[in-house]
């Protein structure tokens, strides 16, 4: 009988197998082994797991034939692993180069969930599109509470207050679901891509779109942005940083797969920001589209007092409850 290996995810609330899931991969004949209070944090106490072995990390680790987890293990977890096993992660091999010999030099076998094409066929296992919608919408929350203003217009009895200005970059999955959740908030909202088929989805949920004349277009390119010339970044950027200045949120979000993130944000333009003004990287993981990004982490500019609030995280690390069994599915799928 095969067993499957469930942990406590570090430094993240979600769990890769929820009671449901864990239920559904029994019928199949499995084992499971869960390692103490592993859904705890995403709201899944242990005895919410029906017959299921409740074991060590260390013991999980060393005996399951299957592991599965969002966060992979790290290198001596790793070299605990029973030689043949299969493990089940985001591994991020473009970014993680060695990941690849690591693996091969314990015995483990490795499936990376983010590798998986972006496809119709594959969209049930997509675990990149799912959690990118869950950061759109977290990325605008986020924006709201750190900015120090109102978000819709408002009628006072001192006269009527303007609703804020949103800049969303990036009209993939996160870049929709931003829009869809600015617009609720009745802010004022502009979106960039590269993508012209993109237009008529942005004007959809009510947003203007700005095209920048001259991008290249790939349709394979699943979802992610695909990396252009000299030329069309150097108008991309004057045309951001029109558009920056008046604006008091700023949302990113392209990401080139395999590759660093564009940057159509230098430090001139947050420089040039009103005071106050916020931006939410959500391509911090893979470089930031802001010149000035450091994965995870929240900082201020001096001179114009703009903040900027950089991290790949806000998808999975603040909605746990909905996040977990999204990803569960995908992990089963």
């Amino acid at each position: 009988m095969m067993k499957i290996g469930i942990l406590v995810e570090q430094n993240d609330q979600r769990i890769a197998v929820v009671p449901a899931v864990a239920k559904k991969l029994k019928e199949l004949g499995t084992e499971i082994i869960l390692e103490s209070n592993a859904g705890l944090q995403a709201g899944f106490s242990d005895d919410k797991y029906e017959d299921v072995t409740v074991a060590s990390r260390k013991e999980i680790i060393s005996q399951a034939d299957l592991i599965i987890s969002i966060q992979p293990l790290n290198d001596e977890e790793l070299s605990l692993v029973r030689k043949g096993a299969l493990t089940i992660a985001e591994y991020k091999p473009f970014f993680d180069k060695e990941i690849s010999s690591k693996l091969k030099s314990v015995g483990v076998r490795a499936i990376s969930m983010d590798m998986i094409p972006r496809t119709t066929l594959a969209q049930s296992m997509d675990v990149l599109s799912s959690m990118a919608s869950i950061a759109g919408y977290k990325a605008v929350l986020t924006a709201a509470l750190k900015l120090p203003r109102y978000f819709p217009m408002m009628i006072t009895a001192a006269g009527s207050i303007k609703p804020a200005k949103v800049l969303i970059l990036g009209a993939g999955v996160a870049g929709l679901s931003a829009i869809a959740t600015a617009r609720r908030l009745g802010s004022q909202v502009e979106v960039f891509d590269t993508r012209s088929a993109a237009k008529q989805e942005v004007e959809s949920l009510g947003a203007r779109f700005v095209e920048v004349a001259g991008a290249k277009e790939d349709t394979g390119a699943g979802g992610y942005a695909v990396e252009q010339d000299e030329d069309f970044i150097k108008r991309q950027r004057e045309e951001v940083q029109k558009r920056a200045m008046n604006a008091d949120v700023i949302i990113t979000t392209a990401q080139v797969r395999g590759r660093k993130a564009p940057i159509p944000i230098p430090s001139t333009t947050v420089e040039a920001m009103k005071p106050g003004s916020v931006i939410v990287d959500l391509a911090a993981s893979t470089g930031g589209n802001c010149e000035l990004t450091q994965d995870k982490r929240l900082s201020s500019t001096k001179a114009s007092g703009s903040s900027e609030i950089r991290t790949s995280q806000v998808r999975c690390r603040k909605m746990p409850v909905h996040c977990t069994p999204t990803i569960c599915l995908i992990f089963l799928n």
